[in-house]
């Protein structure tokens, strides 16, 4: 038997997840509804093996993204990626691509309790993203960046707020559902991976930059994804 890998693909907003459309075309993938929600299932070539690509459309927000990477999981899903667009915060620009190599939710709030923020009582708040992963795509592609990202139920389009998530959280891109889909994740022992595209500066005039290169619908981004995948070693990323 062929080795093989399934891999989770979770993406929040429609324009973001149009371009995987003619990879499922290419591949003869087929629809694959996730809770009512849309997905895609195909396989892809890579070395030593295949890659089973199942990828769902969550909508926007954490418990979208939680849930369809849970699903995901308990569907067989051997890693799970998150991909789409973020705000800037620190020491990125517009059109960078950024790899989490931490990744928290920023808006859980739990400090009149005495808790840090984003802290959660007894159990882990800070996710990390495979090491392998991580270091093959950046591997293949040197000029990604990488760093904390934060993610919440907002859309930061907020100077005071920006300049808060860099100062409390040392964070280098903001957004809806990194850390959320990092969490089941971390619960399953999955490897977890956020491929990003900054899109805007997180500030107060954030938003009119998001609309422009999101109604794009730019394939850049998942075609670096996909390429990254594509070049992964099958029988290394299927140990344990």
């Amino acid at each position: 038997m062929e080795n093989s890998i399934k891999v989770g693909i979770v993406i929040a907003d429609n324009d973001e997840y149009t371009p995987l459309l003619p990879y499922v075309e290419r591949f003869g993938g087929k629809p694959s509804s996730v809770f009512g929600l849309l997905g895609h299932e195909f396989l892809m070539p890579a070395k030593n093996g295949t890659l089973h690509i199942h990828a769902v459309l969550c909508g926007t927000g954490k418990v979208n993204a939680a849930t369809a990477t849970a699903f995901l999981i308990d569907r067989g899903a051997n890693m799970i990626l998150n991909t789409g667009l973020s705000g800037g915060l620190s020491g990125v620009r517009r059109g960078d691509i950024v790899l989490a190599d931490r990744l928290l939710e920023h808006d859980f709030d739990l400090q009149c309790l005495g808790y840090k923020l984003a802290e959660k009582p007894g159990q882990e708040y800070i996710y990390t993203a495979d090491e392998r992963l991580n270091r093959h795509f950046m591997k293949l592609f040197p000029e990604l960046l990488s760093g904390t990202m934060v993610c919440g139920d907002c859309f930061v389009s907020d100077n005071a707020l920006k300049e808060r998530l860099k100062s409390e959280f040392s964070a280098v891109a903001c957004d809806m559902e990194s850390a959320a889909a990092a969490y089941p994740a971390h619960l399953g022992g999955v490897p977890f991976c956020a491929v990003r595209r900054i899109s805007d500066d997180a500030g107060d005039d954030a938003k009119e930059s998001y609309r422009a290169m999101n109604s794009l619908a730019e394939s850049c981004l998942l075609d670096l994804v996909l390429k990254g995948l594509s070049a992964l070693d099958v029988l290394e990323f299927s140990k344990n």
